[in-house]
């Protein structure tokens, strides 16, 4: 199967076209990753940072609000129910389930697209804490962003799948608190 950002097509586009392409696809790739997984699965702590899978993906909202919400509209984190910071974006809570926190980036990478829909490249935008910012910017970091996380991601998701082979109580899940392995 062809990616979309590798179709022959993409190759001519506009640079623009070419980022919002790729960005795409490491959008897709992270929500999916939680894609045949359980619940608990996804809550399982398997990292001494305590990172979850579910959380990375939530992370990823995150992400998305600061840099194509908060970053282009200049409203604050508070005006667009984003956490203050990255820390708390990780966190979970009860009603967060594989669907809610899907359904929730995809609503966001959405709200992502249409703020940045009439932008430029080299458009500068000022609501970023560092201060203004060029649209070209904003593509490659999240760029980078996103291909680390989706890189995190596909590490938990096969350490999720592995433990299904595993006899239980032997998949090795750390401490969030104190790295240490039980």
């Amino acid at each position: 199967m062809t990616s979309s950002a590798q179709d022959a097509s993409a190759f001519a586009a506009p640079l623009a076209r070419q980022f919002q392409l790729f960005l795409d696809e490491h959008r897709a790739f992270i929500r999916d990753s939680l894609e045949g997984l359980t619940e608990a699965e996804v809550r399982t702590r398997l990292v001494p940072s305590g990172t979850t899978l579910l959380g990375l993906v939530k992370h990823a909202s995150f992400v998305e609000q600061v840099w194509f919400n908060e970053a282009v509209t200049c409203r604050s984190r508070e005006d667009i129910g984003c956490p203050p910071g990255p820390d708390e974006s990780f966190q979970l809570y009860t009603a967060d389930t594989i669907q809610s926190v899907q359904d929730a980036h995809r609503r966001i990478c959405e709200e992502s697209r249409a703020a940045s829909a009439l932008l430029d490249l080299d458009d500068v935008v000022t609501g970023n804490r560092r201060g203004p910012v060029p649209m070209r910017w904003i593509y490659l970091h999240m760029l980078r962003e996103l291909a680390q996380h989706c890189g995190h991601a596909d590490i938990l998701r096969e350490q999720i799948l592995a433990g299904r082979s595993m006899p239980p109580g032997s998949l090795p899940v750390t401490s969030a608190t104190t790295g240490s392995t039980r």
